[in-house]
């Protein structure tokens, strides 16, 4: 069972596999999961923001993790379940019926429909605690969540609710890691991806539910191990990850596209896998005709992200 100790490293999403008919690819999505787990990450996770979990229904959801967890448990591979939904109900009974598949934790976001208070906060997640029955808890709050806890706030709910061990968010100024550190609220922080290097040498970040796993689950290991043996090499290859971000995924962000969008484009771009770039309707998806050139960028940028070419 992870705890606020054991849980880090660099862990990759799932990418949800979308047929022309709108249909979830499921042997798509098992290959997927295989490709992950032979890039040796240190776990995987479901439904997150990038395997859309807002826009599945609940036989769907079903089906997504018993075949992460099937493929997981036989690999020996780490995962955890993203049980999130914008319904506290719903997410509640995520957790209900998937105590079974025994994830390493279940991933939720705060009430998202209505903003919870401070206390609805604490109210709320000590239910899923219970409902996920010593499983622990994560909590899944990226900057486009509609409440974006600040460090104090975390270390209330880490206070009241002991089995939440972890927390995804985005990184901040020198002040609010400064604020991190001094909280030492005995929980571990994952940071975006592209920041990982930078969170670690803070002392803040233990690891990343990585979009640079998007581009390349392997590549992105590595860095992960760089990172630990050579933090200032592995601040170089940051400003390269950066260099290709600012190039050829901001100009999509600013034009609208979503972060599954992203996702599915970084995944595309790395040629690791056949998750292809389409989102679900009603959303859009950025044309693959637009992955060769973002591909040349990244090869002249992050050339050993392609040596075994995931």
């Amino acid at each position: 069972m992870l705890t606020s100790k054991t849980l880090k490293g660099n862990w990759g999403t799932l990418l949800l596999p979308i047929n022309a008919d709108d249909s979830i690819d499921y042997g798509r999505l098992s290959e997927e999961i295989g490709q992950l787990i032979d890039a040796g990450l240190d776990g995987i996770y479901s439904n997150g923001t990038a395997g859309e979990f807002h826009n599945q229904t609940e036989t769907e959801f079903d089906m997504v993790q018993e075949v992460m967890a099937e493929r997981c448990r036989a690999a020996g591979m780490p995962f955890q379940i993203g049980a999130s939904h914008p319904s506290p109900v719903v997410s509640l009974e995520r957790v209900r019926r998937c105590v079974a598949l025994s994830p390493d934790a279940f991933q939720v976001i705060l009430p998202d429909w209505v903003v919870a208070t401070g206390e609805e906060q604490v109210v709320f997640l000590r239910h899923v605690a219970e409902a996920a029955d010593g499983i622990p808890l994560v909590l899944y709050n990226p900057p486009h969540a509609k409440q974006v806890l600040a460090p104090a706030g975390l270390a209330r709910l880490r206070g009241a609710v002991p089995s939440l061990i972890g927390v995804k968010l985005a990184s901040g100024d020198a002040s609010w890691f400064a604020e991190m550190r001094a909280l030492d609220m005995d929980m571990s922080v994952f940071v975006p991806g592209h920041l990982l290097a930078t969170g670690v040498r803070e002392r803040v970040a233990s690891g990343a539910y990585s979009n640079v796993a998007c581009l390349s689950p392997r590549g992105s290991q590595a860095w992960w191990q760089l990172i630990l043996a050579d933090p200032d090499k592995a601040l170089g290859m940051q400003e390269r990850i950066l260099q290709f971000f600012a190039t050829c995924i901001v100009p999509f962000k600013n034009a609208g596209y979503s972060n599954p969008a992203l996702d599915k484009f970084l995944a595309a771009v790395g040629g690791w896998g056949r998750v292809g770039t389409r989102l679900r309707w009603p959303y859009k998806w950025i044309d693959e005709k637009e992955v060769a050139g973002a591909r040349e960028v990244a090869m002249n940028l992050l050339p050993e992200f392609f040596l075994n070419v995931c």
